[in-house]
């Protein structure tokens, strides 16, 4: 049978008993003898060694990125009750679950301020309850005109937490993401309303010193954050845009 998932009030309940739980436990290793290459074992180990994957799993999170987006709203405080977001790249869900959350997705209160979620993505994803999923390309004219026609007062944020797969070559994997940012940052002017913000994860290389100067005139602040639930091997790090100026 197929376990439902986690409805966002459920997880905000479950998150305030539990996030004082401690997951501090002794380091995991494999001992079985099945064959894997040696980025496959590096990988599994490095996840059942992370604490945030053992939070996430113990709150209904469906991915440790939950975190990520928990710290960000913490530092620029842009998820509210009554506002439209869309979730670009959303599978499996994690941010959107965060994003309900905040803004009260599923509960009467939520429904009287008018707050709206739409989530994007190219692949299936689990169903959250109230939250519109769309199975589509967001590069796609055919799909903004789609959210254009339905999301009437236009878009108060866009969350982007798209990461291409990665080929292990730094200046390759670097560029791949690059151009999903830079997609996601046109995507945004075209469905974002003047005030909205824009948040996107980019990669640490030389590269979004470009987009961070495009950002710079489409929005009145920008800032990069890196939340403590990012891996400090990993040269992720979150642009958040706020202030949208408007069309131009």
């Amino acid at each position: 049978m197929t376990r439902q998932p986690h409805s966002s009030s459920k997880v905000g309940k479950n998150s305030k008993k539990k996030s004082k739980a401690s997951h501090k436990v002794g380091k995991v290793t494999l001992k079985d003898n099945r064959k894997r290459t040696e980025s496959s074992r590096n990988w599994l180990l490095r996840q059942l060694n992370d604490p945030y994957v053992a939070k996430a799993q113990d709150l209904g999170y469906r991915s440790r990125a939950a975190f990520k987006l928990l710290e960000i709203d913490a530092k620029f405080h842009f998820l509210k009750a009554g506002i439209t977001l869309i979730d670009l790249g959303a599978a499996p869900g994690g941010w959107t679950q965060v994003a309900a959350q905040k803004l009260k997705i599923g509960t009467t209160k939520g429904k009287a301020k008018g707050s709206q979620i739409v989530a994007v993505d190219l692949t299936d994803m689990a169903p959250i309850p109230d939250v519109t999923f769309l199975k589509a390309d967001f590069t796609d004219e055919a799909t903004v005109q789609a959210l254009l026609e339905n999301l009437t007062g236009g878009v108060d944020v866009i969350l982007s937490d798209m990461a291409a797969p990665a080929c292990g070559m730094t200046d390759v994997d670097h560029i791949r993401i690059m151009n999903l940012v830079e997609g996601a940052f046109e995507f945004a002017c075209q469905v974002l309303k003047p005030g909205g913000t824009f948040v996107a994860k980019v990669l640490q290389g030389g590269t979004e010193a470009t987009l961070l100067a495009r950002l710079k005139k489409s929005f009145t602040k920008v800032s990069h954050f890196k939340p403590q639930s990012s891996r400090k091997d990993s040269a992720e790090m979150y642009v958040v845009a706020q202030g949208f100026r408007g069309k131009r």
